[in-house]
């Protein structure tokens, strides 16, 4: 089995996200998102919360499931029988970063192959915290994010 995994904070997931998980799932035999615990960030929606918003975002998407995990992807990989990371590029500036860690990664482990995807233009702009900013102030997130996570997101600014 061909197994990949999409790690991410995904605090909250938006369109972009869901855009790239579709393709890669059609790649692979299973997609494993994991949503990674960093105990230096602090974000707006609990591991918890944002496992059940990915598993409702993804539900039309057989091969995916959703784990958390706290330590170096690349080990969790591992362990979980993963051949490949998939991570996504919006812009060249995404390159730098995303090149180190897969350098990091291929030297921890050179069996893990790290793979890039772009999502489709009309997501290019979206990240996790800019989707929390116009949330937070009012704006229309519809386009964005799936209507569950509007909600959520809603609900959570309005307390």
């Amino acid at each position: 089995m061909k197994r990949i995994i999409y790690p991410g904070t995904f605090d909250p997931i938006h369109n972009g996200h869901i855009d790239i998980a579709n393709r890669a799932s059609h790649l692979f035999d299973e997609l494993i998102f994991v949503v990674a615990i960093n105990n230096e960030k602090e974000p707006l929606l609990s591991s918890a919360e944002r496992e059940n918003l990915i598993t409702r975002s993804t539900v039309h998407l057989t091969n995916v499931r959703v784990e958390s995990f706290d330590g170096l992807v690349v080990n969790y990989a591992k362990r979980s029988g993963a051949i490949a990371i998939i991570r996504g590029l919006r812009h060249v500036s995404d390159f730098e970063f995303e090149f180190q860690m897969a350098m990091m990664n291929y030297n921890l482990n050179p069996d893990i192959t790290s793979m890039f995807m772009m999502p489709d233009e009309k997501y290019i702009h979206l990240n996790s915290t800019i989707v929390k900013d116009v949330a937070r102030l009012g704006g229309d997130i519809t386009d964005y994010v799936p209507d569950i996570v509007k909600k959520v997101l809603l609900a959570k600014y309005k307390a």
